[in-house]
C-alpha cells in the first residue's frame, strides 16, 4: 500500500461566534483557505480526486460538494461530507489515508469547515402530535441519563481527576501567551484578519472575574464557539516528488466512556503511537485539543506527554473552537511545526460522546 502525505496545510484565522465572520456561509468561508491549500502544494484543481469536509453544525446535505464547485474543482470531485462533531476535521484525514494507502485515490483535499454563526435552527417533533420543539445540541448517546452537558462533563473530570481550578486557570493563561508569543505561518490573511482575534493578554485576575458554567469550568479554562475552517492536501507517493512532504504515520480513533469523553483521546493516542510503533519518547511536538483546560490537561498526563512538547503555540483556549474545524486545524498547526523541527508528532482530540482520535505525523 502507499503511504500518504501531506504536501500543504493552512487554516483562516478563527473568530468567535458572530464576530468577523458572521455574515459567511462555510462555503464563503472554505473556499479561500481551500484555494491556498491547493496552491501552496502547486496542484490544479484538476488534479485533484476527492475532498472531504467535516461539518457538525450545519444543515446537512453535502457541503463538501458545495465547497467544491464554489472552489472551482473540477466536476468530479464528488466531495464527501463528514460529521464526528469535534473530532471529524481530524477523522477527514483518516479516510484520505485510507483512500490514498488503498489505491483508490492519489490526491485528497481533507479538513473542516464551521460556521457557527450561521448555523440553522433545529426542531424536534413528536408522534403524539405536540408542537414541535427547539433544541440547540442533538443528543450524543441514546441514554439521556449517559449524555451529560459538555461544561458539565469537563467538570465531573476536574473532580475525578484532581484538576483544580487553579490549575485549569494557569493551562489557559499559559495557551494565551504563548499563542500571543508565536508566529502562526498556517493562517491565510482573510476578512481583514491575520490572526486570531480572540488570543489575549488573559491574566489570574480576569480568570477570577469569568463566569463560572459549571463549577470549576469558566468562560476563561473553556474554549469560546468560533467560525473557522482549515484543509490540508493528502498525496500519494508517486506525487511527493519535489514537494516539503510530512508523512501521514499513523491515526486511530477510538470510542471510550460517554459519561467522560475528555479522556478519550489518551486511549486513542496510545492506540496511534502503537500503530505506528513509536513511544512517547519519540515525539517532538503534540498538539491537544482544549476545548477545555482541565480535558487537555487530563490528556498530557494520562498519555505521559512531557509538558514542554504539548501546545508549544498555544491551542484552543486561545483561538476558540469551530466545531468541525477543529481537527484539522490541529492538523494544519503541527504540519507547520514538523516542517520546522522534523522528526514526528501527535495531534488528539475528544468528542462528545466519548470518542477521541489521535493522527501520528513525521518530517524526515
Amino acid at each position: 500500500m502507499s503511504r500518504s502525505y501531506l504536501i500543504a496545510a493552512r487554516r483562516s484565522p478563527i473568530a468567535p461566534r458572530n464576530g468577523a465572520f458572521a455574515a459567511l456561509s462555510f462555503a464563503d468561508l472554505a473556499q479561500p483557505v481551500l484555494q491556498q491549500t491547493l496552491a501552496d502544494a502547486g496542484l490544479a484543481p484538476v488534479d485533484v480526486d476527492e475532498l472531504i469536509v467535516s461539518n457538525a453544525l450545519g444543515a446537512g446535505g453535502n457541503p463538501a460538494r458545495i465547497i467544491g464547485l464554489q472552489a472551482g474543482l473540477p466536476d468530479h470531485v464528488a466531495g464527501l461530507s463528514i460529521d464526528r462533531q469535534c473530532a471529524g476535521g481530524m477523522d477527514a484525514l483518516l479516510i484520505a489515508d485510507a483512500m490514498i494507502r488503498s489505491g483508490q485515490h492519489d490526491v485528497v483535499i481533507a479538513g473542516g469547515v464551521e460556521t457557527y454563526s450561521r448555523r440553522p435552527l433545529r426542531s424536534r417533533t413528536f408522534a403524539d402530535g405536540r408542537p414541535p420543539e427547539a433544541y440547540d445540541q442533538a443528543p450524543f448517546t441514546p441514554w439521556p441519563d449517559r449524555d451529560p452537558d459538555m461544561a458539565t462533563a469537563a467538570q465531573e473530570l476536574a473532580q475525578a481527576w484532581g484538576v483544580s481550578k487553579a490549575d485549569q486557570d494557569a493551562w489557559a493563561i499559559k495557551s494565551h501567551a504563548r499563542a500571543r508569543a508565536t508566529k502562526q505561518p498556517e493562517i491565510i490573511p482573510f476578512a481583514g484578519l491575520t490572526r486570531d482575534p480572540f488570543t489575549r493578554n488573559l491574566t489570574q485576575r480576569l480568570c477570577d472575574k469569568a463566569a463560572s458554567v459549571a463549577g470549576c469550568i469558566t468562560a476563561a479554562n473553556m474554549a469560546v464557539a468560533a467560525d473557522g475552517a482549515a484543509f490540508v492536501v493528502m498525496v500519494s507517493e508517486r506525487w511527493v516528488a519535489q514537494r516539503r512532504a510530512v508523512a501521514f504515520v499513523a491515526g486511530r480513533t477510538v470510542g471510550g466512556d460517554p459519561e467522560m469523553p475528555g479522556t478519550a483521546p489518551i486511549a486513542a493516542i496510545e492506540a496511534a503511537l502503537a500503530q505506528a510503533r513509536l513511544s512517547v519518547a519519540d515525539i517532538q511536538c503534540a498538539e491537544i485539543m482544549e476545548a477545555f483546560a482541565v480535558q487537555a490537561i487530563a490528556c498530557q498526563r494520562g498519555a505521559k506527554l512531557p509538558l514542554e512538547i504539548v501546545n508549544t503555540g498555544g491551542g484552543a483556549l486561545a483561538w476558540g473552537h469551530p466545531v468541525g474545524a477543529s481537527g484539522a486545524v490541529m492538523a494544519a498547526r503541527l504540519y507547520h511545526q514538523l516542517g520546522q523541527t522534523g522528526g514526528a508528532g501527535i495531534a488528539a482530540i475528544a468528542a462528545a460522546g466519548g470518542i477521541g482520535s489521535a493522527i501520528v505525523l513525521r518530517a524526515d
